[in-house]
């Protein structure tokens, strides 16, 4: 038993699926299976229930989860606390942002942070909002990069980056010409939404502020699919303006402001209040706050 089969055992655990685990883990499903029958094996006990198509944790299997989790939590404050006598930034980071935020906001500051310290792994897990902040409470990942505001008492906001909403077209578009559409104007032509989230909640309530009937012509699950949509000329839709900056660069998309409205949104690293920080971490918040600083539109 080592802690890379431990970790490939949390990843099948977590998703309920050996092929999202191999996704996770960048091997294929047979390699997984390979693994998580070792354990098995080694145990004495089945841990995942297979039958029916689906996967799921036996009772075994949840009881082994606990302490699972409770020796790779300790496996990190060891080398933490190692590092820390060192003086020198090292261990490991885990940060979880969602598709957006790690293709147009976080390369940069990662970038920095690999160059200043190199013996730190950074780790990045992919996810959507609301799973992003239950990592954080469970301790899955050291950071979360979400949009504000977040409530949770438990956690600390640190703001890192301010952006806008605005109005993509492909080029050539009737709206392309011109400097800012209003939304009476975006409701005359198909529009891509994402299918959930904030963004989605402050765009409907834009429209139903002016008492105006969007004519919603796709809900995409990605910020990627919409742009690629978009350049398509399958419709318009919005998205976050550092989202779109090369697209716009290389001529794929155009990028228009609200004319009647303004939707904003800030980014903060956000991470539990009673978790000791490393010395690594400390560091990564600092390049964060540097590189990504909120500036006003």
């Amino acid at each position: 038993m080592d802690f890379d089969q431990l970790e490939t055992f949390l990843e099948v655990a977590r998703h309920t699926s050996f092929s999202r685990a191999a996704e996770k883990r960048f091997r294929t499903q047979p390699a997984i299976s390979s693994q998580i029958r070792a354990l098995e094996e080694e145990i004495g006990a089945r841990l995942f229930d297979r039958s029916g198509g689906k996967v799921a944790l036996t009772a075994a299997g949840k009881v082994f989860q606990r302490y699972v989790e409770q020796a790779l939590e300790a496996r990190r404050n060891i080398v933490s606390t190692l590092a820390e006598m060192e003086r020198v930034p090292r261990g490991e980071i885990v940060v979880g942002a969602n598709e957006a935020t790690c293709l147009h906001i976080l390369p940069e500051v990662f970038a920095e942070f690999k160059k200043l310290y190199p013996n730190v792994g950074v780790h990045i897990s992919r996810s959507e909002r609301g799973k992003i902040l239950e990592s954080v409470i469970d301790n899955s990942v050291d950071f979360g990069v979400v949009s504000t505001p977040v409530d949770d008492k438990r956690l600390t906001v640190v703001n890192i980056h301010r952006d806008e909403l605005v109005i993509i077209v492909p080029p050539g578009h009737p709206l392309s010409r011109i400097k800012g559409a209003t939304m009476a104007e975006v409701v005359r032509f198909p529009l891509l939404l994402p299918k959930i989230g904030r963004t989605r909640d402050a765009i409907e309530a834009l429209f139903d502020e002016r008492r105006l009937k969007p004519n919603i012509s796709m809900e995409l699950d990605s910020s990627e699919l919409l742009k690629r949509f978009v350049a398509a000329d399958v419709g318009i839709g919005f998205i976050a303006r550092s989202n779109v900056i090369e697209d716009v660069k290389a001529g794929a998309l155009a990028a228009i402001p609200m004319a009647d409205a303004s939707i904003r949104r800030e980014l903060a690293l956000v991470f539990r209040k009673d978790k000791a920080l490393s010395r690594a971490a400390l560091a990564f918040i600092e390049i964060a706050v540097k590189l990504k600083p909120a500036q006003a539109l």
